[in-house]
């Protein structure tokens, strides 16, 4: 079925419910009955490269609703479930003409910069349905000062901040309050442009740094605000431009070193569920913040369809906003949907034809705990090309799969080619369970170039969880 409608698609959402509430084991087995006979098999593909997309290909490949899976440019691992294809993420004319010429149904977006550049409106207009928002809604990760304004007019718990596009008054904003305090960068800068500055001197710097170009266009304007001191979690929904679906908590590690320490990555593990987000936080969570911005969005004359991401600081049992991903998270992704008994195809789809409140989505009680193997060096300079062993041995161990980011395979061989190289996921009953079997996987794994936190859940182990 080629160039589904929204019509077609509201007419297929009743057995599609029933495919998206049948499962009762990980992504991977088919739901009972044969959707097929009466579906035709769509031809999906999934824009980026790293541990997201390998979790997202895993998960979208087991649908019955999926005929043909490609990904672009895809890594070493995702190349054994889907057709990899060799066009960057942001070459939005090169995705274009390739869904043009094989007749893709459906466009995944994974990465954040393709979103901001435009690609689901290029899509769009070319009549190719696409999950994620518009350039437009994108902003609200494409610009934190445009989400703190959001969030200022519409009454969504935030931290307290000041915007600046000059270093004097951002300085003199500093002077003024007291360290620590936390200076972002207002653009994408790969999960590295904020700095929590325990110092007047170190904020200072930041200030410098930003604003003087190390972050190429991202820097030129910052955004500083008041120090949050409680528990961070991530949340997610998917949004189809006036109502949410609620997925699943998490928490992730960002720093380099263990005792979260170092300089901040794009992530060095995470679990999920959050044990800081119980029931009642979830729904005030739901209702201050997510709901809020999605009615925000609408009226603001931006629509917000596709996945969002809520960073979010709990303060004395009280939830704010840190700021906003426009896309699945990475690592988070790769312990969400290991964690998702439902087929998730269906319920992307009913966000981009705005049918979300038809669609129900369940989930394991597990516990799944993701390790970021990385290469020696990383989040700073490191050395590409040295091969991995034993990846195939560690996924054989029970409950454990493994989801690749920077990895090729060359004459045979698996080498790395980026700075998170391998995503070691287990499930467990418990936090302490999923961490012990993750760990397991990862010594089972020769691979001396590579480095790892050995410490990733230890805040919900404190809990006891």
């Amino acid at each position: 079925m080629h160039g589904i409608t929204g019509h077609a698609l509201s007419s297929m959402i009743p057995m599609i419910q029933g495919v998206a509430t049948a499962r009762n084991a990980v992504p991977g087995a088919y739901p009972l009955g044969n959707p097929r006979a009466e579906i035709h098999g769509l031809n999906v593909l999934v824009v980026g490269s790293g541990g997201r997309e390998h979790a997202l290909c895993w998960c979208i490949g087991a649908s019955p609703l999926v005929d043909t899976l490609y990904c672009a440019p895809g890594n070493g691992g995702i190349g054994e479930i889907a057709n990899r294809i060799d066009i960057g993420p942001t070459d939005i004319d090169g995705l274009l003409g390739f869904c043009r010429s094989e007749t893709v149904d459906y466009v995944i977006v994974g990465p954040e910069q393709p979103l901001v550049d435009g690609l689901v409106d290029r899509l769009t207009e070319a009549g190719i349905k696409a999950f994620g928002p518009r350039a437009s809604a994108s902003a609200i990760e494409g610009s934190k000062g445009f989400t703190k304004d959001l969030c200022a007019k519409y009454g969504i718990p935030t931290a307290v901040f000041g915007r600046f596009s000059e270093a004097e008054p951002a300085k003199a904003y500093i002077a003024a309050n007291d360290a620590p305090i936390v200076v972002k960068a207002d653009g994408l800068a790969a999960g590295k442009g904020v700095t929590v500055a325990r110092s007047e001197a170190e904020a200072m710097a930041a200030v410098d740094e930003a604003l003087g170009g190390r972050f190429d266009g991202a820097g030129h304007e910052i955004v500083i605000e008041e120090f949050l001191d409680g528990e961070e979690a991530s949340f997610f929904a998917l949004v189809d431009g006036r109502s949410a679906l609620p997925l699943a908590s998490a928490q992730d590690h960002k720093a380099v070193g263990d005792g979260d320490t170092g300089p901040n990555t794009g992530g060095m593990g995470a679990y999920s569920p959050a044990p800081v987000v119980t029931p009642e936080m979830h729904d005030k969570i739901m209702t201050r913040i997510i709901e809020p911005t999605v009615s925000a969005m609408a009226a603001e004359g931006r629509p917000y369809t596709g996945l969002l991401y809520a960073g979010v600081m709990i303060v004395d049992g009280e939830p704010l906003l840190l700021e906003y991903n426009a896309r699945f998270g990475d690592p988070e992704c790769q312990v969400l949907m290991p964690r998702l008994k439902s087929d998730l195809f269906p319920a992307l789809l009913a966000a981009t034809d705005g049918v979300l409140d038809q669609v129900d989505l369940r989930w394991r009680d597990d516990v799944a705990l993701t390790v970021v193997l990385a290469t020696q060096g990383y989040p700073g300079d490191y050395e590409k090309g040295s091969e991995i062993r034993n990846v195939k041995s560690a996924e054989e161990l029970p409950d454990v799969t493994i989801f690749h980011a920077g990895t090729e395979t060359r004459n045979g061989a698996l080498v790395a080619t980026g700075g998170r190289v391998l995503n070691v996921t287990a499930l467990g009953k418990s936090v302490a369970e999923a961490q012990a079997r993750a760990y397991e996987a990862v010594d089972v794994i020769d691979w001396p170039q590579g480095f790892c936190r050995r410490d990733i859940g230890w805040r919900a182990m404190t809990r006891g969880v």
